[in-house]
């Protein structure tokens, strides 16, 4: 069990987006086959080595194992999180209260059109939702069967890591959004977007949409030229 832990975690450092434990038990495999590692494993041990790392990855807690974005990964430890944004004092600004209404809206009515988002909001979104394509927190997901074939939005990989869901059914819903007093110190950490959500309307539903969207399918649909605001 230590050197799957071991070989686990370095898997963890080195993959760029989260592993999912069938993604780790087939890539062993595959090395064993190629004389690369010593033993098959399957899911029920890859499983429990997850388990184990939970408990601690570094000896001094700096490092952490989290389940995002429906797979693990090996993240800084969320306290430490200020002094860790210094290494990037460049980095893209934060994003709006604006820009997480949108991103909320998309997140519970997913797929949802442009027109579905700026009835909530009563405003335009175009530029909004541009920004967030930009920066791959939406993504396009197809067109609606209606008249013009708006195109669809929903939310990608990089949302459910940058708020630390596992997958979409980990949002809350907006009857527990309503009870959820959130501090500055959890806002830090993502938790802004859920309290967008309220303030966005009471016209979204109240269970998140999660059959609608599948929040870790392949994203290779391509940014359209034309902006949001002039769907085909």
């Amino acid at each position: 069990m230590d050197a799957l832990c071991r070989l686990i975690e370095a898997l963890l450092l080195a993959a760029e987006h989260p592993l999912t434990s069938t993604a780790v038990v087939e890539l062993i495999n595959a090395a064993v086959d190629e004389e690369e590692w010593p033993a098959r494993v399957d899911l029920a041990q890859v499983e429990a080595a997850f388990v184990a790392l939970a408990g601690g990855v570094s000896r001094f807690g700096g490092i952490e194992r989290a389940e995002v974005g429906g797979g693990y990964r090996l993240r800084t430890a969320a306290d430490l999180a200020p002094m860790v944004r210094r290494l990037w004092p460049d980095r893209p600004s934060r994003l709006s209260g604006a820009a997480l209404e949108v991103l909320a809206i998309v997140a519970y009515r997913q797929p949802c059109t442009k027109t579905d988002v700026e009835e909530i909001r009563g405003v335009d979104c175009g530029g909004v939702m541009r920004s967030l394509l930009e920066r791959r927190l939406i993504r396009i997901v197809g067109k609606k069967d209606e008249l013009g074939r708006p195109l669809l939005y929903g939310t990608t990989v990089e949302f459910l890591e940058t708020f630390s869901l596992p997958d979409l059914r980990a949002l809350p819903t907006l009857r527990e959004l309503e009870a959820l007093q959130v501090e500055e110190a959890a806002r830090d950490k993502g938790d802004r977007i859920l309290e967008a959500a309220v303030s966005a309307g009471e016209q979204l539903t109240l269970e998140p949409e999660v059959a609608q969207a599948d929040p870790v399918a392949s994203e290779t649909e391509s940014v359209p030229d034309s902006p949001p605001d002039s769907e085909p």
